[in-house]
């Protein structure tokens, strides 16, 4: 347990633990006409100087990136967009994106972090699995077909949506 008690006084009637102080530092501080303190005013230059902001880390600008990327896609399809992260093999995740028009894409992120904190820079709706709803709102067109059928030749772009 700590010792709480105060230290003896001496013979000229200050503490013998602190040393004397001046009178302007036993008085509280004022704000000097610029809205200083003193003691804020007699502070070396250093001392008010901010730290410069530590950098980014390498996931984090992966992220970032991943984030511009769902923005520009829910951008360019309709205005906004949902998601599905999934594992796809060793290092690498994929975000499946669907558009508010049906149109879909896919990211690769390094890691499910990385994928995770993309998505919510981006503020991207996340699905839990890429079935039911989800899956309802994929829009695959001609070109997605002849693929499906193994034609590795390309095919024509996907034809707009009808309004409804």
């Amino acid at each position: 347990m700590a010792d709480t008690t105060q230290p003896e006084p001496t013979e000229s009637g200050e503490s013998a633990a602190q040393p004397s102080a001046p009178a302007a530092a036993s008085e509280p501080s004022k704000p000097s006409e610029g809205g200083e303190s003193a003691a804020q005013a007699s502070a070396p230059e250093t001392a008010s100087k901010p730290s410069k902001p530590s950098k980014p880390s390498k996931d984090e600008k992966r992220a970032e990136r991943l984030a511009r990327q769902i923005t520009a896609f829910a951008t360019g399809h309709g205005g906004s967009a949902e998601g599905q992260i999934a594992h796809i093999g060793r290092g690498s995740v994929r975000i499946a994106l669907v558009g508010a028009d049906g149109e879909w894409g896919v990211l690769v992120a390094p890691s499910q972090e990385s994928a995770r904190r993309a998505a919510e820079i981006a503020g991207l709706t996340l699905q839990d699995a890429f079935d039911g709803e989800l899956a309802a709102k994929v829009r695959t067109g001609p070109y997605e077909w002849a693929r499906m059928a193994g034609s590795q030749l390309g095919g024509p772009g996907n034809p707009p949506a009808p309004a409804s």
